[in-house]
């Protein structure tokens, strides 16, 4: 049941996503060039920036803390595959991680 409902919130989050984003780029071509309309724009860029590594943390401080579980509960399963195990563990790890300093790079380059 949890899993039922962990994909319908994934797949509203999406869906707003998809509906939103253009509503807001269109909304740039409406606010003309005024600077108080760059300052406003400036203020939500910040907040982007700030909620993109937020997502990005929390989701690979999650996708990380899952990985670990299973890759811990299969070596105290079977000792003996700890080698096969603890090899792709890392790399999987490696590679939520370096997602996680990839949203932080774009959130940098957001910032205004």
């Amino acid at each position: 049941m949890s899993s039922r409902i962990s994909k319908s919130l994934f797949l509203l989050l999406v869906v707003a996503a998809v509906v939103l984003f253009p509503v807001i780029s269109f909304a740039e071509e409406a606010a003309g060039g005024s600077d108080m309309a760059k300052a406003e724009q400036g203020k939500f860029m910040a907040l982007a920036a700030g909620l993109a590594i937020g997502v990005a943390a929390f989701g690979g401080a999650l996708g990380q803390g899952k990985a670990v579980a299973s890759g811990l509960e299969g070596i105290a399963r079977n000792p003996s595959a700890s080698g096969k195990i603890f090899t792709p563990m890392l790399l999987g790890l490696a590679f939520i991680e370096s997602l996680v300093i990839y949203a932080l790079i774009i959130a940098f380059m957001i910032k205004p």
